[in-house]
């Protein structure tokens, strides 16, 4: 946001990376927000055929040119990140679940916020881009392997909140994390299991609630259908 800098929604951390590659890394990291656009773009006009794949699901393939541009081995970006070096090789190569904790950790080891994931349709008309968001041009974010679909709602990440709509699929769960700010929200669809500081609610269609984000937190999805919830954070944690 302009008045106060986005935070993420665990914390920041910037990884240290190599000086000689600081000006490569500025400009890589340029073109790599231009090929997402594309790919996304592509993927809302074009429909899927055969060995295509949803660009939200290629998380995997931006963490792995993020840490080569970082000048960062596997291994080292798995010890700062406190994963084995298996499973971020899995990660890498879009094999394995990606928790939000555990993005969250690559995001602070990387040094970039989790928005970076977010796959983006950039066709807003210009004197609507920082008012309005139509509904074919929401950014996206689906965890690989957890069932969980994140649509940005906020025209952008600038401002004092964030407005989310989460998909949950059922017996996806988002595991325990924490972060600065407040959060609240209701479910528009389905049923949603809340743990807040160890204490567990269900929630139902038109439910709602609010809660600090520093305490631990988890949802998941205990019915047969997909859960909805729409989320109220600030400052932005993405």
């Amino acid at each position: 946001m302009k008045a106060s800098q986005p935070q993420q929604r665990f914390g920041n951390q910037v990884a240290p990376y190599r000086a000689d590659l600081a000006d490569l890394t500025e400009e890589r990291l340029i073109i790599m927000a231009v090929r997402s656009l594309q790919s996304s773009e592509e993927w809302s006009t074009n429909a899927p055929t055969a060995g295509q794949t949803d660009p939200g699901e290629a998380i995997g393939g931006q963490i792995r040119e993020l840490r080569k541009i970082k000048g960062l081995t596997l291994n080292e970006v798995a010890t700062q990140a406190g994963v084995s070096v298996g499973y971020l090789s899995q990660i890498e190569r879009n094999q394995s679940k990606l928790p939000i904790g555990v993005l969250k950790k690559l995001s602070d080891v990387l040094g970039v916020q989790m928005n970076w994931f977010f796959q983006g349709n950039a066709n807003s008309a210009s004197e609507e881009r920082d008012i309005i968001v139509r509904k074919a041009n929401r950014r996206q974010l689906t965890f690989t392997g957890l069932g969980i679909v994140e649509e940005l709602l906020s025209p952008n990440l600038g401002g004092p909140l964030e407005l989310l709509l989460s998909t949950i699929a059922p017996g996806a769960d988002s595991g325990d994390y924490s972060h600065d700010g407040a959060e609240a929200g209701i479910v528009t669809a389905g049923v949603l299991d809340l743990v807040v500081d160890g204490k567990s609610f269900r929630l139902e269609e038109g439910d709602s609630f609010a809660f600090k984000s520093t305490s631990i937190h988890r949802c998941s999805n205990p019915g047969k259908i997909a859960t909805k919830v729409i989320w109220v954070i600030t400052p932005p944690h993405y």
